[in-house]
């Protein structure tokens, strides 16, 4: 135990020094947090041995609810009015067109080049969608991560878009994710019947996040603690009450926690500040201690054989499948198409198809390993490439605003 609270203890330093070497360098922090978590596993300096994708995924899970909730809190109503109607049809429209034409990639790809088939066998176009599936949405971390670390951001109404998109987005990728998983492993499911628990996820959490984040505020107000520091506890606890009743009664805690922190935010009165810092701390060692974790679970001798393929399909994703889904969403709602190649470049993955990618394991499907290194693979890539370029992309096309301090 000892030892486990030194590594603990030393890893979060050397994650926070790495913060400030992403900027110094205008690296995305979630290369660096990856790239300590495989060097501290067990085929890097640190040797530490961590198999287990299913404490990966709780991990995860437990990070992502505070990475959203967080989001939602510090992010002002009056900036995303605006842009509700595209950003809802980016989270759900976007999520469904991206699937299908990354999965009908994969499916083609992996299908027709025996070079680059998943141990060696073809795959059926619906174990093709749940690639596509997993990595079809935008990373929230990531995305609030660069905007607020000082990094230069699009005009308000484009960040405020991004945000928007990532924060409610992978309640549909979730949902693709886990309904594809059922009909490979146990045949469940018929299309409506998939379509049907995707409608009721979505409108099961967004009803229960937006009820339990207005009575959440009014409950705070009305308390008159006296200490202020346990308004962030109290905070805490109501986020994760909204995820774990939401995934109870069949609808998706992600989208729930969102909105519930959204609302919350928005709302309460009672030491909001206070509220918000210390949410924003807590989001950081939750990116960090998942970031970390997905890093340990990788072991980098094995990414070798993926290459190839995760190369591929990131190129796809990037150059295709999110473009297309960004143009065809953002259409009707106005947006140039300098704005529109802005957000589709911004299209940054993240934790949450690493954390997507351990389900097939998790639910015994075969290739599962694989699975999770092609995506991790594709994460990588996608963070290289679209992280280290958003910038100049961005004064490119003529819509960034000038970088302000990190806060």
């Amino acid at each position: 135990m000892d030892l486990t609270v030194l590594a603990a203890g030393v890893l979060l330093i050397l994650a926070v020094l790495s913060v400030r070497l992403s900027e110094r360098l205008r690296m995305p922090v979630l290369l660096l947090f990856l790239g300590l978590g495989m060097a501290a596993g067990s085929e890097g300096p640190g040797g530490i041995a961590f198999d287990s994708p299913g404490l990966a995924q709780s991990v995860g899970t437990v990070c992502l609810v505070v990475i959203l909730f967080a989001g939602g809190l510090d992010t002002a109503w009056s900036s995303v009015r605006s842009v509700v109607g595209p950003g809802l049809l980016l989270a759900t429209g976007g999520v469904l067109v991206s699937t299908l034409i990354l999965g009908t990639a994969a499916w083609w790809l992996l299908g027709s080049y025996t070079d680059l088939r998943l141990g060696g066998d073809g795959i059926s176009w619906t174990e093709g969608l749940l690639i596509g599936a997993i990595v079809s949405s935008t990373d929230a971390a990531a995305i609030f991560g660069l905007f607020r670390s000082g990094s230069p951001a699009p005009r308000r109404r484009l960040r405020s878009l991004l945000e928007l998109e990532s924060g409610t987005n992978d309640p549909m990728a979730v949902i693709l994710t886990v309904t594809l998983i059922g009909i490979l492993t146990r045949g469940e499911a018929s299309l409506g019947t998939a379509l049907a628990g995707v409608l009721l996820g979505i409108v099961v959490g967004a009803v229960l996040g937006l009820l339990l984040g207005a009575v959440a505020a009014l409950g705070a107000d009305a308390l008159r603690l006296s200490i202020p520091g346990l308004y962030p506890v109290l905070c805490l606890g109501v986020a994760l009450t909204t995820y774990g009743t939401a995934q109870a009664i069949e609808g998706n805690g992600f989208l729930a926690v969102y909105l519930c922190g959204l609302v919350l935010g928005n709302r309460v009165r009672s030491h909001r500040r206070l509220i918000i810092q210390v949410s924003d701390a807590l989001a950081w060692i939750a990116q960090i201690a998942m970031f970390i974790t997905m890093g340990l679970l990788v072991f980098p001798s094995e990414l070798v054989g993926v290459a190839p393929v995760g190369i591929v399909l990131a190129l796809i994703l990037m150059f295709l499948a999110r473009p297309v889904s960004v143009f065809l969403c953002l259409l009707p709602s106005g947006f140039s198409a300098r704005e529109s190649a802005y957000v589709s470049w911004a299209g940054l993955r993240g934790a949450v198809p690493v954390v997507l990618a351990t389900f097939p394991a998790t639910a015994g499907l075969a290739q599962a390993e694989d699975v999770f290194g092609v995506v991790f693979f594709l994460v990588v890539v996608s963070v290289l490439v679209q992280g280290f370029t958003l910038g100049p992309v961005g004064r490119r096309l003529g819509i960034e605003e000038p970088a302000g301090p990190p806060t």
